[in-house]
């Protein structure tokens, strides 16, 4: 039975707001009891309204948050529009003032990087994780078949063409030939040691993917399922990433 908690807002603002809320009472409350917040951070279009909302949040001292992220290409320059280095600089790291973060160099080293931040990463507890589901219900950039054995931290993978379709759907690249074919990417073993995922799913285009990950099988084949084994995570959608259900799911407002 699945472990996943649902909630399906109206609309994306509306659960940007409400998974940022949650998000804040998780970090300040990881600050009060251990005097450091350890988060990874997922990026995308599908962020924009929740990141929004929890770097507004009131009350987190940012000094105490240290950041990993999830994912990032391989040969692509952090001064590319498309680089999760550059989103995270500017939609996160920025507006709070975070000075503790953990950048996957894509451009560089893959595998030093992988190696390095792996390494620190796994230091210490995840006190929290914010992840996305792709439209090919990719978690991180764990492409069908995923691989829910490998124990790394972080792997390189090969990203799928409709992964890389996605990328140029959401305007982040011209063409298909433009998106790296690898990617670094947190291992699926990896997201679930953190003690509280949020998962923020907005958009109409996401709702069979949410279907399947919530209503079929736990399987590689649709990696977002093995979200469905964490003992405390919330799923938030808003009512067209929900369109598809069927089971009685409940609703936050």
């Amino acid at each position: 039975m699945s472990q996943l908690q649902i909630k399906i807002l109206a609309d994306k603002d509306s659960l940007g707001r409400a998974a940022a809320d949650q998000a804040a009472t998780s970090i300040r409350r990881a600050i009060r009891q251990q005097g450091v917040a350890r988060i990874i951070v997922a990026t995308g279009a599908s962020q924009f309204e929740f990141l929004d909302a929890l770097t507004t949040a009131p009350s987190i001292d940012w000094s105490c948050v240290e950041v990993f992220h999830l994912d990032e290409y391989i040969g692509l320059p952090i001064t590319h529009p498309a680089s999760f280095r550059k989103y995270l600089l500017e939609r996160l790291i920025k507006k709070t003032g975070i000075s503790r973060y953990h950048f996957l160099d894509g451009d560089g080293d893959a595998q030093r990087s992988v190696a390095k931040i792996g390494k620190e990463l796994q230091r210490e507890p995840v006190d929290l994780a914010f992840v996305g589901i792709g439209e090919n219900a990719h978690l991180a950039f764990n492409d069908p078949p995923a691989d829910f054995e490998i124990e790394e931290p972080y792997l390189v993978v090969q990203l799928d063409q409709a992964c890389r379709q996605q990328q140029v759907n959401e305007g982040w690249f011209g063409k298909v030939a433009d998106v790296p074919t690898q990617a670094i990417s947190m291992s699926a073993r990896q997201i679930l040691r953190a003690r509280e995922i949020i998962v923020v799913v907005p958009e109409e285009r996401k709702a069979q993917a949410v279907k399947h990950s919530l209503e079929g099988e736990i399987t590689p084949m649709v990696p977002a399922s093995i979200l469905r084994r964490h003992p405390n995570a919330t799923i938030y959608l808003d009512k067209d990433s929900a369109a598809l259900l069927t089971s009685g799911v409940p609703s936050a407002t």
